[in-house]
């Protein structure tokens, strides 16, 4: 495991699991959560999941990884718009787990270009795809001119 030198740490509290409340330490993510009615729950209107969050979350470091790598390679990546599918289900050896669909597209940028780029921000730079690697299935979905 790589070790990291912080340089920003976020805190969430949750209370009440998927049918409660989580909040950040500063007040900045607030939201209610329901379990969807697609598991077996109230699917309560105006709550969220921990999926939604975690697809907030890595569709925007995402972005960010590939705005970094645009930048190093001396093109302009900004303008991307990342959509991340974070699906829940059932896993072969028992319990749930989870699936990611990355969508990347910039109209601004060839195809092949924003799949290389789009490919080293996942294998190189992305927190979150370090971390959901060799562990949750993540596939990249890229739609460049």
């Amino acid at each position: 495991m790589d070790t990291i030198k912080p340089l920003f740490t976020a805190t969430a509290t949750a209370a009440g699991g998927r049918n409660g409340h989580t909040e950040s330490s500063d007040h900045v993510v607030r939201a209610d959560l329901s379990v969807p009615k697609a598991m077996g729950g109230p699917g309560k209107p105006g709550t969220a999941t921990p999926e939604h969050l975690f697809a907030a979350g890595y569709a925007a470091c995402f972005g960010g990884a590939l705005d970094f790598v645009g930048k190093q390679q001396k093109k302009d990546a900004s303008k991307a718009r990342v959509t991340a599918d974070v699906s829940i289900g059932p896993r072969d050896g028992g319990g749930f787990g989870l699936a990611v669909k990355l969508h990347v597209e910039d109209q601004s940028l060839p195809q092949a270009e924003l799949a290389a780029l789009a490919q080293e921000a996942h294998e190189k730079i992305c927190p979150y795809s370090h971390a959901t690697r060799n562990n949750v299935d993540v596939q990249l979905d890229v739609k460049g001119a």
